[in-house]
């Protein structure tokens, strides 16, 4: 199945490919087996477990518009039926001061912080935490659940385009989605907040062995098929959406918020005044442009506005665009196409955009468990504006295409 339309920036610039390999058993009504729902497990990840590559990664992403046809029809021949829409999110939180709190990585036996540790604000400081995968592609807009996220990262997956995974603890939406596959990335993001739950519609079998030994409650579509549902006019895979609090019901184990890195405050000095800001990806961008009147950042996706499911422009408080050596995994999707690696472990550098500046900082994280710190050009803490926070995940070399 094939989207196109005029050139990049205009409604339908892009063909997109869906594949038959990103769609778990539970998508496809012609399977007779229903698929199982089980109580998920966690279980911790010694050093050095997770690959830098892997097996072939079974993704769906943009390619060639001839190749995309192809996958569509096969699609078309298996996929079928659309259920009826639901709604909605709760409202914005409201931001209070900082205090500080333990290093990067405090355990989750500590007392309850101040201020969220995820946005600086005061409301859900004990609550789980929870992080979902959804897609980020034109096709699926618009997002259901993403502002009411407390954390955003976007990260770059194959033919160049980009997914978002939401991380979820002071707040929940109703509902979440659309619903898309994990990947090999997401598992060296996660255990820097301990044992979260993460739900996801699926990877291929290959990468199943990473998702079990990763510090995760695996609520995904396969393991919780009683919190995913379809809904809504669009086709599969686009239509699959999941109800947050029935995913934390099937992950009682999962914990509260730590510390991560981040420090909210006052501005620093040394930012420059700035305007609009554009991440590129080889097949997507991103810009986001400063809103006095809201006092947030607004995104837009190839050039246009990215209103949510919910009415209002999606975008964050702080947005922290983290430069990262991005490679090529060992996994890839049916077609060849390369998943990228996104090395969030080390140090780099950084842009951070908060109250209408731009600053230049520097990133660091020594380890998977140890969440990222972030400082200014002269060494100090660079301060976030409490509330949402986006992590915008550019390459910092050259690009990975397949």
């Amino acid at each position: 199945m094939t989207r196109s339309g005029g050139a990049r920036g205009e409604p339908g610039a892009r063909a997109v490919r869906i594949s038959l390999c990103d769609i778990s058993l539970c998508d496809i009504s012609l399977w007779t087996s229903p698929c199982a729902t089980r109580r998920p497990t966690a279980t911790r990840i010694r050093a050095g477990s997770l690959p830098s590559g892997g097996s072939q990664e079974e993704g769906d992403n943009v390619r060639s518009a001839g190749v995309r046809a192809v996958a569509g029809l096969a699609c078309a021949a298996v996929l079928g039926g659309l259920a009826a829409g639901c709604s909605g999110s709760g409202g914005p939180e409201k931001a209070a001061p900082p205090a500080a709190s333990g290093g990067p990585g405090a355990g989750s036996g500590s007392p309850a912080p101040a201020t969220h540790p995820f946005t600086g604000g005061t409301r859900g400081l004990r609550n789980p935490v929870l992080a979902v995968k959804i897609e980020n592609t034109r096709p699926a807009m618009p997002q259901s659940g993403v502002a009411a996220a407390d954390i955003v990262y976007v990260e770059q997956v194959e033919g160049g385009e980009t997914r978002l995974m939401a991380v979820y603890s002071s707040r929940l939406p109703r509902r979440v989605g659309p619903v898309r596959s994990a990947r090999i990335s997401d598992l060296h993001i996660l255990p820097q907040f301990g044992r979260p739950a993460f739900a996801f519609s699926g990877v291929q079998s290959k990468m199943k062995p990473y998702i079990k030994r990763a510090p995760v409650y695996d609520v995904s579509q396969e393991n919780g098929a009683s919190a995913y549902y379809r809904a809504g006019p669009k086709p599969i895979p686009y239509n699959l959406y999941a109800d947050p609090r029935a995913l934390l019901k099937l992950a009682p184990g999962a914990e509260p918020p730590r510390d991560i890195g981040f420090r909210f405050g006052p501005p620093p000095p040394g930012g420059r005044p700035t305007k609009t800001f554009t991440a590129r990806w080889p097949s997507a961008t991103m810009s986001f442009t400063w809103s006095a009147k809201r006092k947030r950042w607004l995104s837009s996706f190839d050039g246009r506005l990215n209103v949510g499911a919910e009415g209002g422009v999606l975008g964050g408080s702080t947005i922290v665009v983290q430069y990262a050596k991005t490679t090529r995994s060992k996994f890839h999707d049916f077609l060849g196409s390369y998943t990228p690696l996104i090395q969030t472990v080390g140090t780099g550098r950084a842009t951070v955009l908060r109250d209408g500046m731009a600053y230049d900082a520097r990133w660091s994280r020594p380890s998977e468990t140890q969440g990222t710190t972030f400082t200014t050009a002269d060494g100090r803490p660079m301060t976030f504006a409490p509330g949402q926070v986006w992590v915008v995940l550019v390459n910092d070399g050259k690009p990975v295409i397949p």
